[in-house]
């Protein structure tokens, strides 16, 4: 495999091994939630505009998911300090025990896909695992994943 197509074939492997995870666990939450609730979590409270962009969804959608989250009980809105015509919205803790049980779910369901790996594949996995992290942090300039 090229260098050039590395990347791209680990984030089109990811979203396939998220889809199993996610059928094999019978979750059946919108990933757009994870996506949400995972950001809240590493942010904090954030603006209603600056989840949507950092979701990469419109801003209409945003409000009607946290009016979902909303309702059951995983994110509170609040007046944003700074510009009291602003909504700012947090995760609870409810929305962070939901968030984990999801991450249990998904490396329970994924884990007999990878039960035949060696002691050397999960210190390659380890390693690519730390350097995607790594590289998956948005920057504090532009928002943007770097």
């Amino acid at each position: 495999m090229e260098k050039a197509d590395v990347i791209p074939s680990i984030v089109l492997s990811a979203h396939v091994l998220a889809r199993f995870a996610a059928a094999d666990s019978g979750n059946d939450a919108p990933s757009a939630q994870w996506r949400a609730l995972g950001l809240l979590e590493r942010q904090g409270g954030m603006r209603v505009g600056e989840l949507a962009a950092a979701a990469r969804t419109t801003q209409p959608g945003m409000t009607r998911l946290i009016g979902v989250l909303e309702r059951e009980g995983l994110v509170t809105r609040s007046t944003d300090p700074a510009d009291t015509r602003a909504t700012r919205v947090s995760a609870t803790p409810q929305g962070l025990t939901h968030l984990a049980e999801w991450r249990s779910q998904l490396r329970d369901s994924l884990a007999p896909r990878f039960a035949d790996l060696g002691d050397q594949e999960w210190t390659v996995l380890s390693q690519a695992a730390r350097i995607l992290a790594d590289h998956a942090q948005e920057s504090t300039t532009t928002g943007e994943p770097l």
